[in-house]
């Protein structure tokens, strides 16, 4: 919302002196966002003066275009540049260039002589132009930053201007203006009435409301008009009749529609959005001698259509509030008018509307069209009902004043305001909640500023303004007090920290997880936790996979991406593709994040009362309703792990770095990873392994499948890991206590087992820890082989055996036989043997 200062300071008598800053500093005090302060024009210098154009001839040019040579009369700034270009020796003219046709002769428009700067540093010089010398410039509305448009030059109108007079004044330039970005809940802010009312407040000035009388009742002399729909609950009819249809709008009217952001266009147009932009109440003009029957608000019927003032066929929606006549529909409600009743170049007799319709009704209309405009924007924060008839009176009167004719006596007011409900609020409250001595009298002035109706007692009975629908809860009268209150005046005081508490034990573990992955040289990215259903056919997982069973989002981002996920590595390909797409190919990518599984049984949650928290069975429904949401930990590595250089060749990324992200994370918290083939999508089928901590699966990693590789547009041989990273903590050991150092020395012993060639080494590795007992202090595969020498169908496995004990020496029997009790278990178990060659 755009408001010039001198527009608020209409009703709000603000000191001398006071400057836009001023104002913007005072309402950020007090909830406002202001955007800027801006000054309309306020770059401008030099001479930009009002000309009269006495002539011009309209002269084609090779390229096609029609430019105007004009003579134009600047008052005592004539230098008889248009005389001298045409050969004669005139000095009461100048000759300039113009390329619009929007302008008559004898009209009065703005111009920039030779010297002056325009907004954007744009210098004004004479210079020859199509043929002629241009010895200024004739300007538009956006060449002076006084609106956008830029369909023609800027005509003014009035008998007290004066030729060759500084056109500063006349246009309002340099006046400040404030740029407000308002919250959807104050919607009373999209107007000077409710500006100016929150600017007498933050200077403890009076105030003065344009809405300067009540909504009378039930009439129905004026234009019949029939409410057939609870979304419209009032409707304000009244006629203008003998208008004069050619009066053009004050200039002070126009000058402050274009300081708001709003273009110029006719009387009766520029008067209904002046006094929209004054009340915040959207009104609409209806040509009366155009309209066919009594004016019916209803919801639209199947089939109807259309034409709005934007020259769109629009298909209504059955769900869509129109507004209608013996013809059909002849407006969207609160939203656009329609064609068939516009005001045109002709109309004599004008049906004012002021309405009041249900915000939701309009916001939802708004967006199923993709139609937003002035009046939309207004109804769908919340419009004062109370406003409509004063509204509507408003803009009579500025049409008769400005356009002649009269107000006929007969008037019709269809509906009525509203009621707004009473609460009860403890005076205590706003003190309570802003922790800080606030007395009773203080929270009923601050209440009362704001509009609010107060009955002092033990407990306050408030009744908020018409404007203000969103005074609906004890905590939004609190908010009230305590912005007016200022919350600069509320005590910083940090609360306690009770002793003995701190991070859990969850928490430090994935610190230590985070830290310890970014160490290693993986890269953390985050993504968006959505996905959709051709992510995870991009990965070829099957119909009874887990992680098909998704959960939909209600009103989500993208209709591309609808589901939340249910694996990472849909995020991390697309990361990675963006990367490889820009030349980037060698990535160790990363991402911890919640995933989402919908319940097998779904259910529907509770929906507990807000007076206190919610008992232990609403919240188990809560959480039973959400789904299972453990957090994942997920990589995905590609192109080289370390790159070729001067110590030597390139290392390719491989299987091992994703299995080696696990193990990483398994480090951090002092857990173990078994790896173990496997087979699961989207991993290559003999190139995928088996993550277990504990003997529990938390999740796999390996190499990609090359069909998922190809589809992703991933480099070649692309490898991927995903785990549970809840599952790991869980499975981890507390680390409450450090585990001593042994000073005693290690014993080394090695074995090689010979074992049937689809035994996994992860199960004799088990094996050999369980054979072996408390001695063991680490066992390593160090070594594979196949060959002849041990069988067909046979593969030999070496291990590195560790043992120590906490207490003594181990001789080398103690050792021996830990070494032998470990052989013995896997021979046992797994049917090996001790390899001797």
């Amino acid at each position: 919302m755009r408001a010039p200062l001198s527009w608020l300071r209409e009703y709000a008598p603000l000191p001398a002196g006071t400057t836009g800053r001023d104002v913007s500093e005072a309402l950020i005090k007090i909830g406002f966002e202001v955007e800027s302060v801006d000054r309309s024009g306020g770059d401008i210098t030099g001479p930009l003066v009002i000309g009269r154009v006495l002539e011009f001839t309209e002269q084609e040019q090779k390229n096609g275009k029609i430019i105007r040579w004009c003579r134009v009369d600047v008052g005592e700034h004539n230098n008889g540049s248009w005389a001298k270009d045409s050969g004669g020796d005139d000095t009461t003219s100048r000759g300039i260039i113009c390329g619009a046709r929007n302008f008559a002769v004898d009209d009065l428009v703005v111009v920039a002589l030779p010297g002056a700067v325009l907004p954007g540093g744009f210098e004004i010089a004479a210079r020859k132009t199509y043929g002629h010398i241009s010895d200024g410039m004739i300007c538009a509305a956006d060449e002076l930053e006084l609106g956008d448009d830029h369909s023609g030059i800027m005509v003014l109108t009035g008998d007290d201007l004066v030729l060759g007079a500084d056109a500063r004044p006349v246009l309002g330039l340099g006046e400040e203006v404030l740029d407000i970005a308002v919250t959807p809940d104050r919607g009373y802010a999209w107007s000077v009435r409710g500006l100016a009312r929150e600017t007498a407040h933050a200077f403890a000035v009076g105030y003065t409301d344009p809405v300067d009388r009540p909504v009378p009742a039930s009439a129905a002399d004026g234009y019949p008009v029939r409410l057939e729909s609870p979304a419209c609950p009032l409707f304000v009819a009244i006629t203008v009749t003998g208008v004069d249809p050619a009066a053009p709008s004050p200039r002070w009217l126009k000058q402050r529609l274009q300081q708001a952001g709003m273009r110029p266009i006719s009387l009766a147009v520029d008067v209904t959005n002046y006094v929209m932009l004054e009340t915040g109440q959207p009104l609409h003009a209806y040509d009366a001698d155009l309209l066919a029957g009594p004016i019916v608000v209803r919801q639209a019927r199947a089939g109807e259509s259309i034409k709005t003032l934007d020259d769109v066929d629009r298909l209504l929606d059955q769900d869509d509030l129109v507004i209608t006549d013996d013809s059909g529909p002849i407006g969207i409600a609160g939203v656009m008018g329609g064609e068939t009743t516009e005001v045109g170049p002709e109309t004599a007799t004008l049906v004012i509307e002021a309405a009041h319709f249900e915000a939701i009704s309009i916001a939802r209309t708004s967006r199923r069209h993709k139609l937003s405009s002035e009046a939309s924007r207004r109804f769908e924060r919340g419009v004062d009902p109370g406003a409509s008839y004063a509204a509507a009176q408003r803009v009579a009167a500025l049409l008769v004043e400005h356009g002649g004719g009269q107000v006929s006596a007969a008037e019709t007011i269809a509906g009525a305001v509203p009621e707004v409900p009473t609460l009860r609020l403890d005076p205590a409250l706003p003190g309570k909640i802003m922790g800080d001595a606030i007395d009773v009298e203080t929270v009923l002035d601050h209440l009362r500023q704001v509009g609010v109706a107060v009955t002092a007692g033990d407990q306050l009975e408030v009744t908020p303004p018409t404007w203000r629908p969103d005074l609906r809860d004890p905590y939004d009268f609190v908010e009230e007090v305590g912005r007016l209150y200022g919350y600069d005046r509320v005590p910083s005081v940090l609360p306690p920290a009770p002793s003995g508490r701190g991070l859990t034990r969850s928490q430090r573990s994935r610190r230590l997880i985070n830290a310890a992955l970014a160490q290693a040289g993986y890269v953390e990215v985050l993504s968006f936790p959505f996905l959709g259903a051709g992510d995870l056919d991009l990965l070829e997982l099957g119909a009874d996979d887990e992680r098909r069973r998704t959960m939909e989002i209600a009103n989500p981002l993208s209709e591309t991406q609808p589901l939340l996920r249910t694996t990472i590595l849909p995020g991390l390909i697309a990361a990675a593709h963006r990367n490889t797409s820009r030349g980037l190919d060698d990535l160790a990518l990363y991402e911890t994040g919640s995933v989402f599984f919908a319940p097998e049984q779904p259910t529907a949650a509770p929906r507990p009362a807000v007076e206190g928290r919610p008992s232990v069975a609403d919240l188990a429904a809560m959480d039973a309703a959400i789904g299972h949401q453990p957090r994942h930990a997920a990589a995905l590595i590609a192109g080289n792990w370390r790159p070729a250089g001067w110590s030597g060749p390139a290392e390719p990324a491989d299987w091992r770095h994703a299995v080696a992200f696990a193990e990483t994370a398994a480090r951090a918290v002092g857990a173990t990873i078994t790896v173990k083939a496997a087979a699961r999508t989207p991993w290559h089928p003999g190139r995928c392994a088996e993550l277990s901590v504990a003997g529990r699966v938390i999740g796999h990693a390996g190499e990609l499948h090359p069909r998922v590789v190809e589809a992703a547009g991933l480099p070649a041989r692309a490898c991927a890991v995903e785990f549970d990273c809840d599952a790991l903590i869980t499975a981890a050991p507390d680390r409450g206590t450090v585990a001593p150092i042994s000073a005693h020395p290690v014993a080394k012993e090695d074995v090689a087992l010979i074992v049937d060639a689809e035994v996994a080494a992860a199960d004799v590795e088990a094996a050999l820890v369980t054979g072996a007992g408390a001695l063991l202090e680490s066992v390593r595969l160090f070594d594979i082989y196949t060959g002849p020498q041990i069988g067909e169908g046979k593969k030999s496995l070496a291990y590195a055996l560790r043992f120590r004990a906490p207490d003594r020496t181990l001789t080398d029997a103690e050792s021996a036989q830990a070494r032998d009790a470990a052989v013995t278990q896997a021979a046992t178990t797994l049917n090996a043997h001790q390899r001797t060659l």
